[in-house]
């Protein structure tokens, strides 16, 4: 399973560890991903997403959906 937003596609990112000698190392930026229960194109499934999705809306978490519903 690739580190990837289901919902946006944000993916890993290079870059470099620079120290105050300037020594450059390689490293990789991770997204923060989360796995969350969503619904997720109709159905309720669990999929990582960023956190940045999970803030700004774009996932309608199935807790969320269950309380919504009235019994």
């Amino acid at each position: 399973m690739s580190r990837m937003c289901e919902l946006c596609g944000k993916k890993p990112m290079v870059g470099c560890n620079v120290s105050h000698a300037h020594n450059v190392n390689k490293r990789r930026f991770n997204p923060n991903l989360q796995h969350v229960r969503a619904l997720h194109n109709g159905k309720v499934k669990r999929i990582s997403v960023c956190t940045s999705c999970i803030r700004s809306g774009r996932v309608v978490k199935a807790s969320r959906l269950l309380k919504a519903t009235p019994a």
